[in-house]
């Protein structure tokens, strides 16, 4: 984590039961996003469904839904921008709204707000009250343009919330990045002149979390030397292929790649060109 005093200030919220200020309709009309939201979302989900794919993991990576936490409340409520929530709830991408009490519905692992000009305000002093509530176990707020408050020192363009015993959620991270996501066990980085949001191993970022896309373009500019072919190939028997790259679920017909127990990651050098692809 950065080494500046400032990312390292915790802040603590006092959460109110509930406030007319959250109720939240299902066919409630969506603010319009902006180019730059959409490529930051859409990016985010990318890396994210491809990274819950790899482990074959019975999640949901979307956004936009109706998250609600309070049967007596029913319409309190919030929508993030991104969500991961695992397990998935039973009708996946057709369900309109996450209702935690309800049975095989699940709080978020993980909630990501982009803050534009019209969300600012809620997205740094309401929402993460409301994710408090919700039992959201982390969230994520990315400002890249920097239009938040300058309350509690801001506006700052990445800021982590975190669930912790005893505590509830609290800000773990407010800052330029990058920050420690424990929840998925990797590091958020600002990538992209502070235009997009990014997983790695590292704090560096030089180990980036890829999107599929992006692991298929890599996979067709690897030097075909890299690969270590452990059997010959047959009809009856695809090669077992080893090396950097590749992983989930083989495809029928298709040869099964190993993985390490560590995401696929490249250096940034080496995925320059792909991130200008998923901008």
């Amino acid at each position: 984590m950065s080494g500046d005093a400032a990312s390292r200030i915790d802040l603590v919220m006092a959460v109110p039961e509930t406030s007319p200020g959250w109720v939240l309709d299902d066919d409630e009309e969506r603010m319009p996003e902006s180019p730059l939201q959409v490529a930051i979302c859409d990016l985010l989900k990318a890396i994210l469904s491809y990274w819950c794919a790899r482990r074959g993991a019975d999640a949901l990576v979307s956004g936009n839904i109706a998250l609600r936490w309070d049967k007596a409340h029913p319409r309190n409520g919030v929508d993030p921008d991104v969500y991961l929530v695992e397990p998935a709830p039973p009708l996946g991408l057709r369900e309109k709204s996450l209702r935690t009490w309800v049975k095989g519905h699940h709080p978020p692992r993980v909630a990501v707000e982009v803050v534009s000009d019209e969300t600012a305000d809620v997205d740094y002093n309401d929402k993460p009250a409301r994710y408090a509530r919700s039992k959201t176990r982390e969230v994520w707020v990315f400002d890249p343009l920097l239009l938040g408050p300058k309350s509690a020192g801001g506006p700052h363009r990445l800021q982590v919330w975190r669930r912790l015993p005893k505590v509830g959620l609290r800000r773990v991270y407010a800052g330029d990045g990058p920050a420690r996501s424990e929840e998925l066990g990797a590091w958020l980085v600002v990538t992209n002149d502070g235009m997009r949001l990014r997983l790695a191993d590292d704090a560096e970022g030089a180990r980036l979390w890829l999107t599929e896309a992006e692991t298929e373009r890599a996979a067709k500019k690897r030097p075909s030397r890299s690969w270590n072919v452990s059997a010959p190939c047959s009809p009856a028997r695809p090669a077992r292929l080893t090396g950097v790259g590749g992983g989930g679920t083989p495809r029928r017909g298709r040869a099964a790649f190993s993985t390490s127990p560590s995401i696929l990651a490249m250096s940034a050098s080496s995925t320059r060109s792909l991130a200008t692809h998923a901008s």
